[in-house]
């Protein structure tokens, strides 16, 4: 089980990070244009699934615009942003900060993810929520490297994300 700290509390999620060498847990999830979306939509791509309390906290919306900046040269690279904010939102996230690299997901129609990839906040005043994660998957659906940003006011460790794939970023 693993945790979250918000305001000097801590809080526990559901399960764990999914583990580095296994397959990653299939996902159903909705993109900004209402469609029901899971992995066999980018197959042979690699991924990094950026999780999320809100594209509207600020950590989270840095960590979604840094990883689109970093992420635009990959071209077998997809960047999903995970939340349980609604496809609406998303949309309009992606055109106040013209992402290049980004699809927004949404959490709203289907049950299991949160739990599926231990970020289900499962107590406190963001239970129902996802805690901030990195999940790196390779073209083969394996993980390949995962965060959990315990910390809500912490960004993730971009560069680490992007070694696990073999990609070295520029300074």
């Amino acid at each position: 089980m693993g945790k979250v700290i918000f305001e000097s509390s801590s809080y526990r999620t559901y399960g764990e990070l999914p583990a580095v060498g296994s397959h990653a847990p299939d996902v159903n999830l909705v993109d900004t244009r209402l469609r029901n979306v899971n992995f066999s939509d980018w197959n042979g791509k690699r991924k990094i699934l950026n999780v999320m309390l809100s594209i509207d906290t600020d950590v989270c919306a840095r960590s979604i615009v840094e990883l689109d900046r970093l992420a635009e040269q990959q071209e077998e690279l997809v960047l999903l942003a995970v939340s349980c904010d609604l496809p609406f939102a998303h949309q309009r996230f992606a055109r106040e900060h013209e992402l290049a690299s980004t699809t927004g997901l949404s959490a709203i129609r289907h049950a299991g993810f949160g739990e599926n990839y231990g970020v289900q906040i499962t107590e406190g005043p963001l239970a129902g929520m996802f805690a901030p994660a990195l999940v790196v998957i390779d073209e083969n659906n394996t993980v390949v490297h995962t965060e959990c940003v315990e910390e809500l006011s912490r960004e993730p460790d971009y560069p680490a994300a992007f070694r696990a794939l073999g990609i070295e970023l520029a300074n």
